[in-house]
C-alpha cells in the first residue's frame, strides 16, 4: 500500500489504541483472489490491521488460491483475511481453503469480506470461514475479532 494512502475513519485504529495484547506479533495475509480488480477496501484493511500492530502481508490483485496459499505458508501466518467484490467468493473461499489444506495449513483461519448475500454467509461459515465482515463492517470489529479469536489461537499454537 502506498506509504501516502491513509485508512483512517471513526472506527479505525488510528482513533484509538494498539490491539495487540500479548507479546506474539500476530501475521496476518490480506489478498485480493481471482479477477476483481476493486482492492481499497482490502487496503485499507490491510492499513488498519497494521496500524493496530500486526505484521500485514497484502498480496495485491488477480491471486490465485494457489498463489494465497502459497504466500500463506512461507510468511507462516496466522489468518488469511480475503477480500471478494466481484461474485466469486462461492468459489474463491472454497478453493483457497482447499489450497491450504493442500498445503498442510488447513489450521490457518480464512476470514474475508466483500458483497456476499445471507444464504452464501451461511454456507461459506459452513464450509470453514471463521468470520465475514459486509460492507459497512468497521475496522475497529475486524480488530476486536482478530483479537478475541486469533490471538488466542496462535498464542496457543506457539506453546504447544
Amino acid at each position: 500500500m502506498p506509504a501516502n494512502q491513509k485508512a483512517e475513519s471513526p472506527g479505525s485504529p488510528a482513533a484509538s489504541p494498539a490491539a495487540p495484547k500479548s507479546d506474539t506479533k500476530l501475521r496476518i495475509l490480506v489478498a485480493k483472489p481471482g479477477l476483481d480488480g476493486h482492492d481499497r477496501g482490502a487496503k485499507v484493511v490491510a492499513r488498519a490491521l497494521s496500524d493496530a500492530g500486526y505484521e500485514v502481508i497484502y498480496t495485491g490483485l488477480h491471486q490465485t488460491p494457489s498463489m494465497i496459499a502459497a504466500t500463506a505458508v512461507q510468511e507462516a501466518v496466522d489468518a488469511v483475511g480475503l477480500s471478494v467484490m466481484s461474485g466469486a467468493h462461492m468459489t474463491l473461499f472454497p478453493a483457497v481453503m482447499e489450497a491450504l489444506k493442500q498445503r498442510g495449513c488447513a489450521d490457518v483461519l480464512v476470514f474475508g469480506g466483500g458483497i456476499i448475500p445471507d444464504e452464501d454467509e451461511q454456507e461459506l461459515r459452513k464450509l470453514g470461514v471463521a468470520a465475514l465482515f459486509k460492507p459497512g463492517a468497521s475496522t475497529r470489529e475486524i480488530i476486536d475479532w482478530v483479537e478475541r479469536v486469533v490471538r488466542p489461537r496462535a498464542d496457543a499454537s506457539r506453546l504447544s
